[in-house]
């Protein structure tokens, strides 16, 4: 073969791929045309399909999402998506930057006593105190805080804010801290300038953190439904794990003031019921864990109750009313003050005002006022 011919048949063989090329770029692959395909028509239906169907339910969480709240988001996309009120929103994620920085003071403070006590009489502690000041801060800086009081400062302060007023428990359980027992913050938020003259019912959000083997955030706003527990992260972030709308029936009691049996026969009876009916005791000593557990495990009951010789210790603005919105979102119930009414009812006309509480199912509080006294009228129809 001559030089000229050699080059022609370079030149045809060179043509003959580019064409082939040509045509192997112009006519996609069995596996290319099966993944458009798939783009076009997936097990759940067309492109066109899949997007309505995302279209619609993204438009149904905005519109109903107050009523399914979404596990797995953090602390911020849920307050976003569960509540209108940036100062509200602005409030509980301050809230839970506190608690955030308490859990870790909690595990490093020390634990003596200082050489003082509160205005109730209780020694505090040096863990008390930091908790106490971390949680002024943090209202003072947010901005959205008009007053606050603590059960160790039980006198509203100013914190230069408005939109808001916040009662809370810095530390509920301090003296159980040194035992290493879970130990919490409780807190109640209320619209408007004032903290007396006011229910539970009023009250636009509560909150308690719980310190322990883990440290959660568990929150209820008024506006939305369920009560909501949120898992702090190791990269700090607050993670929704759990959202609970109804405390069910089971055999679980955390009986607080025991010593109350003495002289209050009724006390007593309840009592001797839940060990004849071998409910399973629960009880560490700290409200907070005592009443967490009622909305962790959906069921059971705790009580805390008054006899002539052992007086109210539970503060009704600082403790009672914020637990009994939280277990009342929760599907759950209270009886406050011995009048067979909701802890969510009885009037705030004190900031040290004491009371006794019941909290639980509705067929546990529903024993509970029939055995403490004599009947239920509330829960009447319901079969305890």
């Amino acid at each position: 073969m001559n030089c000229t011919a050699a080059v022609q048949t370079r030149s045809a063989a060179a043509s003959a791929v580019k064409t082939v090329s040509g045509r192997v770029a112009a006519q996609p692959s069995r596996v290319q045309r099966n993944a458009r395909v798939s783009l076009n028509k997936s097990f759940f239906g067309t492109v066109e399909q899949v997007r309505a169907t995302r279209a619609s339910q993204s438009k149904a969480v905005r519109g109903a999402v107050r009523v399914n709240a979404k596990v797995g988001d953090t602390l911020e996309e849920f307050l976003m998506e569960a509540t209108s009120d940036a100062k509200l929103r602005q409030l509980m994620m301050s809230m839970s930057e506190a608690i955030r920085t308490i859990a870790f003071k909690v595990r490093t403070a020390s634990c003596s006593a200082t050489a003082c006590v509160n205005s109730f009489g209780d020694e505090q502690l040096a863990v008390d105190l930091l908790a106490d000041k971390l949680l002024f801060e943090a209202l003072r800086y947010s901005g959205c805080c008009k007053l606050a009081c603590s059960e160790e400062v039980p006198e509203p302060l100013d914190m230069g804010g408005s939109g808001f007023s916040v009662a809370f428990d810095p530390l509920d359980g301090s003296s159980i801290v040194d035992t290493n027992f879970s130990v919490g913050t409780i807190f109640g938020v209320w619209p408007g300038d004032k903290l007396t003259g006011i229910t539970g019912r009023d009250q636009a959000a509560a909150g308690m953190g719980i310190y322990g083997p883990r440290t959660v955030f568990c929150i209820a706003l008024k506006d939305a439904p369920g009560c909501h527990e949120f898992l702090l992260q190791d990269d700090g972030k607050w993670l929704h794990v759990k959202e609970t709308t109804t405390i069910g029936e089971g055999k679980l009691f955390s009986p607080g003031n025991l010593r109350a049996t003495f002289d209050n026969p009724n006390y007593e009876r309840l009592i001797s019921h839940y060990i004849g009916e071998k409910y399973t005791l629960r009880y560490t000593g700290g409200m907070v864990p005592d009443v967490f557990q009622i909305i962790v495990k959906e069921k059971g009951v705790f009580t805390n109750v008054t006899s002539p010789s052992t007086k109210a210790k539970l503060r009704l603005l600082f403790e009672v009313a914020p637990l009994a919105l939280l277990v009342e979102k929760a599907g759950g119930a209270s009886s406050c003050d011995g009048k067979c009414v909701s802890g969510l009812d009885v009037e705030i006309t004190a900031h040290d005002q004491r009371t006794q509480i019941c909290y639980g199912s509705v067929g546990e509080v529903q024993r509970f006022e029939e055995y403490l006294y004599g009947s239920s009228p509330r829960f009447e129809n319901v079969n305890a």
